[in-house]
């Protein structure tokens, strides 16, 4: 997938279908926009590409935190796998913000992008003070060469799918949710680094990964989950905890440390990505050692059944 975030660069040669959106969650919704982009591309022989921007739009002008669903390299990783061949992050500043809507059109998407098809969802806005919308999409496509496809709001649960419902649910904990809005696990990315190795004296050793600064995290606590590891046939199926591990440790550090359940090799310093699939417990600070110990295994134990019943072991 070739990615531009140089304006100078953007230019695709090629007849486009494009994708305009934030795309900061690639949730169900999102994933109905990328289906469109390349079924054009098989149908049609058009360059499925999706364009977005970056900062969002609503973190550039400071109306939500700079924590995302995802982060920009799972963003890239998920809409590769999609079949996107081209991404480009329109690079937010106050002179590409002052766009007007009608030159965004005509020399972004159409003179440099080539664009046959524009896709995007109903809440669809871009240019200075947001003012574009699919309204202005189809009063200049006549005179441009180009079609639109409106995509409806996608709902689950009673509810419209959006960006803003999964953070909240990823801040309740409501992880089970939260997965089945997005179409897979919620995920985390990281090198497996040394820990206080706590868990090798009570005979359940972990991988210890480090969450990406710009993630949103979900309450700290103890999460049912699978790891994918580089080397490692298949995903292992664990239990982790996400947080600071306070009986332990005085810092704030946050780590997310694995047990894997059939897994006796070193880890060290391999790429891995865990899925939380399920919530278990909170985290909470222990009178004693001996008190973390008995609550870690009785963990492992629970871990078994859920992963049995779930036909992972």
């Amino acid at each position: 997938m070739k990615i531009i975030h140089d304006l100078e660069k953007l230019y695709i040669e090629g007849p486009s279908a494009i994708g305009i959106g934030k795309f900061d969650g690639l949730h169900l919704g999102h994933r109905k926009i990328i289906e469109k982009l390349t079924l054009a591309g098989k149908e049609d022989g058009l360059v499925p590409v999706v364009f977005t921007f970056d900062p969002p739009p609503a973190v550039f002008f400071g109306f939500e935190e700079n924590k995302g669903i995802i982060t920009k390299n799972e963003k890239r990783e998920l809409l590769e796998e999609a079949g996107i061949e081209v991404l480009v992050e329109y690079p937010m500043n106050p002179v590409t913000a002052a766009v007007e809507p009608e030159r965004f059109i005509r020399e972004f998407l159409c003179e440099r992008m080539n664009a046959r098809l524009i896709v995007a969802g109903t809440d669809l806005s871009f240019g200075a003070r947001g003012s574009g919308n699919f309204a202005l999409l189809n009063a200049m496509k006549s005179g441009l060469g180009y079609e639109t496809l409106e995509i409806e709001k996608v709902r689950m649960f009673g509810n419209i799918i959006s960006s803003t419902r999964i953070r909240a649910l990823i801040k309740e904990g409501n992880i089970s949710e939260v997965n089945a809005l997005l179409g897979r696990p919620l995920r985390f990315s990281g090198i497996i680094k040394h820990g206080r190795q706590l868990g090798r004296t009570i005979g359940m050793p972990t991988a210890n990964i480090y969450p990406d600064e710009g993630k949103l995290l979900p309450p700290f606590g103890v999460y049912y989950s699978i790891m994918e590891i580089d080397g490692i046939d298949g995903p292992v199926p664990g239990i982790s905890n996400i947080g600071m591990k306070p009986t332990v440790k005085d810092d704030e550090e946050i780590n997310i440390e694995t047990y894997l359940y059939g897994v006796s090799q070193e880890l060290y310093g391999r790429e891995a990505k865990v899925e939380f699939l399920d919530f278990k417990r909170r985290e909470m600070r222990f009178p004693s050692l001996e008190a973390l110990k008995e609550t870690m295994q009785k963990d492992r134990e629970s871990g078994l059944e859920y992963f049995k019943s779930k036909g992972f072991l």
